[in-house]
């Protein structure tokens, strides 16, 4: 078990495609919250019993690198904040008001505020290869928000949903491009005092919902179901699986990998959800794969 681990904890592409279908599942049991839990509640709750089963298996490396866990103690609080809980409730704000395949085609710019931040943070230049693998899962990107039909983009309107939706996406770009420069911590330290402060941060939201009439508390088992799906995998082992891909490939090339989310989704909805595998979805498909396999050997290569 011991060695089945450490391979998976060297194994970057790995943990980030797996990182990828948990994200795409938490769309899923997005679509199955509807009517069993409200989204600021969902936020809030998905963190907080992520919290608690971190602080369970981690309090003796918490301990341990408390010295360091001080210093950084409000930059990892801005971190988990504004990349966990800022994301996600910026994100299910804006699709009050945005539709899902703007949200969708937002949310792939990811990448590219990734290599814009890292430039201008870090003077980080992308290679120009991964700008064009990038391209590739864009593109693949766009087939698959609009189900085949590209010249739907004509047709789209923006709104104020779809400012919200960039503003979540800047969000987590910005947390993506910090994790380069994360403090030396256990990994465990690390990701638990950023799901904690998640936690607290999302707890406003969820208490100013809670005024509102779209409040609904998950008395149903499909509500708890999905908190606890979205705490275990999309929260703990997602969020973990990207921090370690990260450290491993570096900002831009783990970036990359995010583009997979929404095709994780649509296959998810195939297999869960009862729609139809098309055509469309095999092509979008192999076009982010082959994105990010371009960028991902040339770098290999250049390494």
């Amino acid at each position: 078990m011991t060695r089945l681990f450490s391979a998976l904890y060297d194994n970057a592409i790995l943990l980030l495609v797996l990182t990828t279908l948990f994200w795409g599942g938490n769309a899923i049991a997005g679509k199955f919250a509807v009517g069993h839990i409200s989204p600021m509640l969902l936020t809030c709750g998905r963190w907080m019993i992520a919290a608690i089963i971190l602080l369970a298996i981690a309090h003796r490396h918490l301990v341990r690198d408390w010295p360091v866990l001080k210093r950084w103690l409000p930059w990892l609080f801005v971190m988990g904040g504004v990349g966990f809980a800022g994301f996600n409730s910026l994100m299910y704000v804006a699709l009050q008001f945005t539709t899902a395949i703007n949200a969708g085609i937002i949310q792939a710019g990811i990448p590219m505020f990734i290599f814009i931040l890292n430039f201008v943070v870090f003077r980080a230049r992308p290679l120009r290869i991964q700008i064009m693998g990038y391209a590739l899962t864009l593109v693949g990107v766009l087939i698959a928000a609009t189900r085949g039909d590209l010249m739907a983009l004509i047709e789209l309107r923006f709104n104020i949903g779809d400012l919200i939706m960039i503003g979540a996406a800047l969000a987590y770009s910005a947390y993506a491009v910090a994790l380069g420069r994360k403090p030396a911590l256990h990994w465990l330290s690390f990701l638990t005092v950023l799901v904690t402060s998640a936690a607290i941060a999302a707890v406003p939201f969820a208490a100013i919902e809670a005024t509102t009439d779209y409040f609904v508390w998950p008395v149903t088992l499909t509500g708890w179901a999905v908190v606890a799906y979205t705490a275990i995998f999309p929260s703990i082992l997602g969020q973990g699986f990207f921090i370690r891909g990260t450290e491993l490939l570096g900002g831009n090339r783990a970036g990359m990998f995010v583009n997979l989310v929404p095709i994780h989704a649509a296959l998810l909805a195939v297999l869960m959800l009862g729609e139809h595998f098309q055509l469309f979805h095999a092509i979008a498909l192999v076009l982010v794969i082959s994105g990010i396999l371009l960028a991902q050997r040339f770098a290999v290569a250049k390494g």
